[in-house]
């Protein structure tokens, strides 16, 4: 009887070790919709919907955008903790000074983080609008 207990320890812990990295990794993934054409890491996106990855640990991650199954951009993030989710997904863009907008920051529906663009070289400070 011993020997079962102990399997079924173990069974349990790694059912437990399973679902932690499943849940880790489903909070890696989100949606990006840009109202506009939308500068992000020196490439222009179009108007549309986008799947959203980002990998690393601590704040500091690598985001990456997919349009379908294709990878248009990539970029350094950071991750922001939020104090109030918001209701859904919504990103932030900053005017720039040709008339374009580049890619700020990406705020995710009901969670309490966002990713903010790190070194976006269309970036500009002129102003910044809240696009879902």
């Amino acid at each position: 009887m011993k020997s079962n207990f102990g399997s079924s320890l173990k069974g349990i812990f790694l059912g437990v070790i399973v679902l932690a990295a499943g849940s880790a990794l489903a909070s890696s993934k989100g949606s990006l919709q840009l109202q506009h054409p939308t500068s992000v890491a020196g490439k222009q996106l179009a108007k549309g919907s986008y799947t959203v990855r980002w990998e690393g640990t601590g704040d500091q991650v690598d985001l990456q955008i997919y349009q379908g199954k294709n990878l248009v951009a990539s970029t350094p993030a950071r991750v922001l903790k939020v104090e109030r989710p918001i209701a859904s997904d919504s990103s932030v863009v900053n005017s720039n000074a040709d008339g374009g907008f580049s890619l700020s920051e990406i705020r995710f529906g009901r969670k309490n983080y966002a990713l903010q663009i790190v070194n976006d070289a269309g970036s500009g400070a002129a102003g910044a609008g809240a696009s879902r």
